[in-house]
């Protein structure tokens, strides 16, 4: 009947999510390549140095020159690896960590899938980012990749356990797993951090998200092997690490694989933190606006957020030394995880006393 609506087709509907997944795709590696620029300009600017300044105006070009240089270099395979296994590995680590991306809401409406279990998957899909640089080190068939490859999936379940425990405070605290829904509950003055605006209700989020961030924040530089914690590839002990022996795209597809994974650290704690897209403001004057320039205003303030995280990776990288390996595995155990389980347990207590006093209302 012509009342009807209209027929579900899943070509249409597998041509409409395929361009979805490659307009993210494309943007995310563009992006990527100016960040990678920035990284490098921060990190000169703090040694009093200019950085890259020559290819392009104002060495805007540099990230597309090396791109261009990775791939036309010749790609070396150690001749004792197993050389399916040994160029899968990068494969692997650069395709989860774009991933990740598919449940992130950059404005609303904006996600490629809006799903329930959104923080689940993430979590699943950092997990799996191990496998690659494990299966890096193995196949190169010798001692000091094999040793940065260990030495870099302890780093990574060691900081898993406490990041996983933050996001567990955040949803307890929001009550759903749904990325999207948990930036709508931020849409209050400074992203319902006001304790005084907000009264009682909202007393836990400064006295126990404020030191969830900062473990978060710290973990999630320890996730990324990123200094003061890239202990994997501390050249003075093993020689780059894990991918020592990989050259030419290759070893691009590692080092896009770890900056993915950096700037999706920037995105979650931009989300469960710091409101994702919203401004921290009320926008009252945004309903005038068209649906599109709503969207775009609230994806540029998302943007705005990621990239002042990515700023604080990269300044962490420039100030901070590096710490010893007892040391990083010290403040996993013994310092964050005890924190983050007594953040779960002070934030579940004050939910069922917020249900019983009725403050939640």
């Amino acid at each position: 009947m012509s009342g009807d609506a209209p027929a579900f087709n899943p070509w249409l509907w597998f041509g409409l999510t395929l361009g979805q997944v490659l307009l993210v795709v494309v943007f995310l590696l563009i992006s990527i390549a100016f960040l990678l620029l920035a990284d490098r300009k921060i990190w000169a600017g703090v040694q009093m140095r200019k950085g890259p300044n020559v290819v392009g105006p104002f060495g805007l070009l540099q990230s597309f020159a090396d791109l261009l240089k990775f791939v036309l270099k010749e790609v070396v395979v150690p001749a004792g690896a197993d050389k399916f296994v040994f160029l899968l590995a990068p494969v692997i680590t650069v395709v989860l960590a774009l991933a990740g991306w598919g449940v992130i809401p950059f404005a609303p409406g904006w996600v490629i899938a809006d799903i329930n279990v959104g923080i689940l998957y993430l979590l699943a899909m950092s997990s799996l980012g191990v496998y690659g640089i494990i299966m890096g080190g193995w196949a190169s068939n010798s001692k000091y990749p094999f040793l940065g490859a260990l030495r870099s999936a302890a780093q990574m379940v060691s900081y898993e356990v406490s990041i996983g425990f933050v996001i567990i405070t955040v949803v307890l605290m929001a009550g759903t797993m749904n990325l999207s829904d948990l930036v709508e509950q931020q849409s209050g003055w400074f992203w319902n951090w006001n304790v005084l605006g907000g009264g009682l209700k909202n007393l836990p989020l400064a006295l126990v998200m404020i030191p969830m961030m900062v473990i978060f924040y710290i973990s999630a530089l320890a996730e990324t092997n990123r200094p003061p914690f890239d202990l994997p590839e501390a050249e003075s002990e093993l020689v780059a690490g894990y991918q020592v022996e990989y050259s030419s795209t290759p070893y691009l597809l590692f080092m896009l694989g770890e900056y993915v994974a950096i700037v999706l650290m920037c995105a979650m704690i931009s989300i469960l933190f710091f409101g994702g897209w919203n401004p921290g403001f009320p926008t009252p004057f945004l309903e005038s606006w068209p649906a599109t320039a709503q969207s775009l205003f609230f994806f540029v303030i998302f943007a705005i957020k990621i990239c002042f995280w990515f700023f604080m990776f990269a300044m962490a990288k420039a100030i901070v030394p590096r710490y010893r390996y007892d040391q990083l595995m010290r403040l996993g155990w013994k310092v964050f995880l005890p924190l983050s389980l007594v953040g779960v347990f002070l934030v579940a207590g004050w939910r069922v006393l917020a249900r019983t006093q009725g403050w939640d209302a």
